[in-house]
């Protein structure tokens, strides 16, 4: 297993490391809306980890014939890794986002940190400080106030519909994920790690294709989805996760999880420049927070 996470300047590293994927996989909401017309969600989850297993094939397979030995002794690890992270909990944000709103989705998504947190504490031991609390309440605030829009009313009219359970499902199944990112074996490197969870990852979602095509659910593939379905094979799955991965080692899956609260904002930033959606005082009252509350939270 690996060292503890460190401190410093490989600290500082894994934070822009963890607010690098963070940015990445906020885009990765507006391709979602994108595809959401023209591809069904197992479709749209297959077609991503195909493309980030192409992409990352002729840089990865040396490391993983080399560490192979290492690989092989720990197989169900990585199995298991790979349909927690690759197979389903992608998934099942997509089937999510076919049957409910965006105001629920916002705000159940931002329960991931928590059950980092609390799975952190559970399975690996990692404390959970005081500053490291109040920091998650501060962030919290503030996505309180970004996805009500400063209007606290509007938590009383939310509905929920099973849409909603598939993204709590989600955010436990990234949290699972990232915890087990910690676990990885010595003598696995990033890249291989990679290699050794996309792969069986992809063959998962296989099954849940087939099924899918059997339902007469048939993928279009218009130009606006091949350039979507690259972005997210690309950036959101090869270089997001290769980011979050390097953070969560140099920093803890605990730390790294209140960065992750910063993901609506840029999302919100994002939907401002390529969707023209205003921005509003609560815009800046929830950023304020949001990143208060990150940087209490991660300070040593």
């Amino acid at each position: 297993m690996h060292a503890s996470p460190c401190t410093g300047g490989g600290a500082t590293r894994g934070v822009l490391l963890a607010l690098a994927a963070t940015v990445i996989w906020s885009g990765n909401f507006i391709v979602a809306r994108a595809l959401a017309d023209s591809m069904p969600p197992v479709s749209v989850s297959f077609a991503r980890w195909l493309v980030a297993t192409c992409a990352l094939l002729p840089f990865g397979i040396g490391p993983l014939r080399r560490e192979w030995p290492a690989v092989r002794a720990h197989l169900p690890y990585f199995v298991v890794t790979g349909f927690v992270g690759v197979s389903v909990f992608n998934t099942f944000i997509y089937v999510a986002g076919r049957t409910t709103a965006a105001l629920n989705m916002a705000l159940i998504a931002t329960s991931s940190p928590i059950f980092i947190i609390l799975f952190s504490r559970l399975f690996l031991g990692e404390a959970v400080t005081a500053r490291r609390l109040a920091g998650l309440a501060t962030a919290v605030c503030g996505i309180v106030v970004l996805v009500t829009r400063g209007d606290l009313a509007r938590l009383a009219t939310l509905t929920f519909t099973s849409g909603d359970l598939w993204m709590v499902a989600a955010s436990m199944l990234f949290a699972g994920y990232s915890v087990l990112v910690r676990k990885r074996p010595a003598g696995v490197g990033q890249t291989t790690f990679l290699m050794a969870t996309f792969i069986p990852g992809l063959l998962c979602i296989v099954p849940m294709l087939a099924w899918e095509l059997s339902t007469g659910a048939v993928p279009v593939f218009t130009p606006q989805a091949v350039i979507g379905v690259v972005y997210i094979g690309l950036g959101a799955s090869l270089v997001a996760y290769r980011c979050w991965n390097l953070a969560i080692a140099a920093i803890g899956p605990s730390r790294s999880a209140l960065i992750y609260y910063s993901l609506p904002a840029f999302s919100g930033l994002e939907a401002l420049v390529l969707l023209g959606e205003p921005v509003t005082p609560a815009h800046f009252v929830s950023g304020a927070l949001i990143l208060g509350g990150i940087l209490v939270a991660t300070r040593e």
